[in-house]
């Protein structure tokens, strides 16, 4: 290597180090505080996959570190969720942790080979009602499957959701009151605690509270609750998985690798799509986030952890507290094994009842209950594929899910466009952004032709997000037929983007299907009736009423309206 080559290689990596600790404060707060909010989802996560509380933590701890380093997104934060809960569950009941463990390998793997076909970026064309279907369903089956926790009832686990529903229902009498009064006091707890202090979390605290709770009534009154057990004052180990190069097993558990897989991809892709729209750090790289999410997946087993994902609540915390690099989710991963080196003796005294309190305080705000409302009062045909989504998610399972939504979008999708035989279509992309017309740098104009569906949603997010800062932006839709609640969300967050900017959004030529779905949807409202007009003509006199002379020849503009 020449001496300016040396050179250039010292700066990087100087720039590169100086990148990672330049914000080391929010980062240390951002991962501590993900790691107080973590310590209680992981336990509960643990247990409402059918294994011992102790893979929870130590899945949080290895997947944790392991992404953040490798990963595509600087503010994600990994660990146990719900949704890959209410897959292992069933996959624990049927096949045991040790060939979950195998298949966890395997899925991994799958990951990393999605990530290096570079197809990533696929999950960006999920429709809007699949994925506010399938995460609806999650939410269903987390909040039915802890009842037997609340309730307090010694019941084996269930491979399929409808069964352990039916399960607990037919022994409800055998019901414990404690377990139901602790439950209770954890979710009323954690509710209050919201409205009190936001910098201690109210999971946390209803779970001191009821664990504090359970052990007064054991020594006062000898109640008894079922508890989380002793989890191991030590660090993760390594240790052998047995049988795992077994090809006559690799073959038994390949369903179940593809769902964890399937699974563990579009949700932490999804988790870091809504990372980038809460922080300012750099957008995520979505093949490099599968490819760390699948080597997360593949060493975590090694070390008695179960699949994880990316966690889009932590994730959250994350940000809000001030984590913008990777440097902040190693912080989380650290801090989880401190508290289990220190705290582990304490966790053994956790009832479960209040690990399905916080599960259950959970699932409800996983519902997706603004998707609910936009697909009501918008179209129809989009709330029947969430519905539909929604429906196989809690009778089946969530890959079978997305592929039904899937088939019942592309549908839909084919017959739209079919009734639009008659609009003269681009031939090389759905819809196509022109060049902004230069009216200085105040004012940019650009044009969409063809609908906006889920296919060119991102596509229009992308580019616009790209445009030149401005003062005005003004989208032509004259040529826009029709518009999905995709395409619906993506004007949305691209007028949020805009609002963040001092940009005003301008719309001009909607026709009266567009206008109605804007109108309905209540989005025409935020953005503004008076910045709706019928011509760019009229928009660019209303933008620029001092500076007519400014205006292009009246024939481009007869042009361009």
């Amino acid at each position: 290597m020449t001496q300016a080559g040396k050179l250039n290689s010292q700066v990087s990596i100087k720039d590169r180090l100086n990148g990672l600790f330049h914000n080391w404060r929010g980062d240390l707060t951002g991962g501590l505080t993900a790691a107080v909010v973590a310590l209680p989802l992981a336990l509960a996560f643990a247990v409402a996959s059918g294994v011992e509380p102790k893979a929870g933590l130590y899945t949080a701890i290895v997947a944790g570190v392991v992404a953040a380093v490798f990963g595509g997104s600087p503010v994600q934060i990994t660990g146990p969720t719900g949704a890959m809960a209410v897959v292992l569950v069933g996959i624990v009941a049927k096949y045991g942790i040790e060939k979950v463990w195998i298949a966890g390998v395997m899925a991994g793997t799958i990951q990393i080979a999605l990530g290096v076909a570079k197809l990533g970026r696929l999950v960006k064309f999920i429709p809007y009602p699949v994925t506010a279907g399938f995460t609806n369903g999650i939410a269903v089956i987390i909040f039915c499957g802890q009842l037997n926790n609340f309730f307090g009832l010694h019941l084996p686990n269930q491979e399929h959701f409808l069964q352990a529903l039916w399960q607990t229902i037919t022994n409800l009498e055998a019901f414990n009151w404690l377990a139901i009064a602790l439950a209770l006091l954890t979710i009323g707890t954690k509710l209050l605690w919201n409205r009190i202090n936001q910098s201690i979390p109210g999971s946390l605290v209803g779970l001191v509270v009821a664990t504090i709770a359970a052990v007064i009534a054991k020594s006062q009154w000898n109640l008894e609750v079922p508890t989380i057990g002793v989890i191991p004052q030590s660090l993760p180990m390594l240790q052998a998985i047995p049988h795992w190069t077994d090809f006559r097993l690799i073959r038994e558990l390949i369903n179940p690798a593809i769902a964890l897989a399937a699974l563990g991809s579009i949700e932490s892709l999804l988790a870091a799509v809504v990372a980038d729209g809460m922080s300012v750090s750099d957008r995520h790289n979505s093949d490099r986030e599968l490819i760390g999410q699948g080597l997360a997946n593949m060493i975590v087993p090694f070390f008695g952890g179960i699949p994880a994902t990316g966690a889009i609540a932590r994730t959250a915390v994350n940000v809000r507290a001030g984590g913008k690099t990777r440097l902040s989710g190693v912080i989380h991963g650290v801090a989880l094994a401190l508290i289990v080196l220190i705290f582990a003796p304490l966790a053994s005294q956790v009832p479960l009842a209040a690990l399905a309190g916080i599960l259950m305080i959970t699932s409800i705000r996983m519902m997706e209950w603004k998707a609910i409302g936009l697909l009501i009062h918008t179209t129809y045909a989009d709330f029947g594929v969430m519905i539909l989504t929604w429906l196989v998610t809690v009778c089946f399972d969530l890959v079978l899910a997305v592929e039904v939504g899937l088939i019942a979008a592309g549908i839909l999708f084919i017959k739209r466009m079919s009734e639009l035989s008659l609009i003269k279509m681009p031939e090389d992309s759905t819809f196509l952004a022109g060049v902004p017309l230069d009216f200085g740098k105040q004012i940019a104009i650009y044009r969409i032709d063809g609908p906006m569906f889920f296919g060119a949603a991102e596509r229009f997010v992308s580019f616009l997000r790209e445009a030149p800062e401005v003062k005005n932006l003004i989208l032509r839709m004259r040529y826009v037929p029709s518009m999905d609640t995709t395409g619906l969300v993506a004007l949305e967050e691209i007028y949020h983007d805009l609002q963040r900017h001092d940009c005003q959004l301008i719309l001009s030529g909607l026709r009266p299907e567009v206008e109605q779905l804007l109108e309905r949807s209540g989005l025409l409202a935020e953005i503004g009736h008076e910045n709706c007009f019928s011509s760019t003509d009229e928009a660019l006199r209303k933008i620029m009423p001092k500076s007519q002379d400014s205006l292009p020849d009246p024939k481009l503009l007869a042009t361009i309206t």
